[in-house]
């Protein structure tokens, strides 16, 4: 019998990410794309974040919400290694685990009252969709940063960067507050690393709108903007 502990809920996330696709692979890829984490009413208690405003950075525990499942293997195919080699999944970050936790480093911008949500956290260079469940939240201090850490088979692997080009007549139906934050998000190749087809148009939400765009030689373009 497998032994289970029941987990509490105490906030979610809001982001400009209303389904996975185009989300960094990691948490501070992109530093331009913000977040605010609202708690539930239950932990709406301003004790609970005293001190908490004098760390830059803290760590997010969450729930991959978008990929639970039933039943797990014990290995998976990560898409930095094309989608076509078999890993374990404890040596991969892949959503599909035995239990769907997730685990993001992120920076804390401040702490702000809202109007009948309480005191809710802004933060930086999230990695996660919009609604996604928030199981702790802890402080990121200096030692948890490993400068010697060996990468595993992620190490050498190419770090792509595409040069964006987004017509102006696009580009303008993008609020200028969240702009720098989707080019950062387009340069980094949104898509799957084993797609290469120059012919295939994608589409990415994200702030409301569907962005539409092809891949050709390195140059991401833009060809369309839609509400989402």
């Amino acid at each position: 019998m497998i032994e289970t502990h029941p987990m509490k809920v105490i906030a979610h996330i809001r982001t400009q990410f209303p389904s996975k696709f185009g989300i960094p692979r990691q948490s501070g890829l992109v530093d331009e794309l913000r977040g605010t984490v609202v708690f539930e009413p239950e932990f709406r208690d301003p004790e609970s974040l005293r001190g908490l405003e004098a760390f830059s950075h803290i760590w997010l525990l969450w729930q991959f919400s978008g990929a639970v499942r039933e039943h797990w293997s014990p290995t998976v195919r990560p898409p930095r290694l094309g989608g076509n080699r078999r890993m374990g999944v404890f040596a991969t970050r892949s959503p599909f685990r035995p239990n769907p936790i997730g685990l993001s480093s992120v920076r804390l911008l401040g702490i702000e009252p809202l109007p009948g949500l309480g005191d809710v956290l802004q933060v930086a260079g999230a990695d996660l969709m919009d609604g996604t469940p928030i199981y702790d939240i802890k402080p990121y201090i200096a030692p948890d940063c490993h400068p010697d850490a060996v990468a595993g088979f992620t190490v050498g692997l190419d770090e792509r960067r595409l040069e964006v080009d987004f017509p102006e007549e696009w580009l303008a139906k993008i609020p200028e507050a969240e702009r720098p934050a989707l080019l950062g998000v387009l340069s980094r190749d949104p898509r799957p690393s084993y797609q290469h087809d120059p012919e295939r148009v994608y589409g990415m939400s994200f702030a409301g709108q569907d962005v539409k765009f092809t891949v050709h030689d390195g140059i991401l373009s833009v060809c369309g903007v839609e509400p989402g």
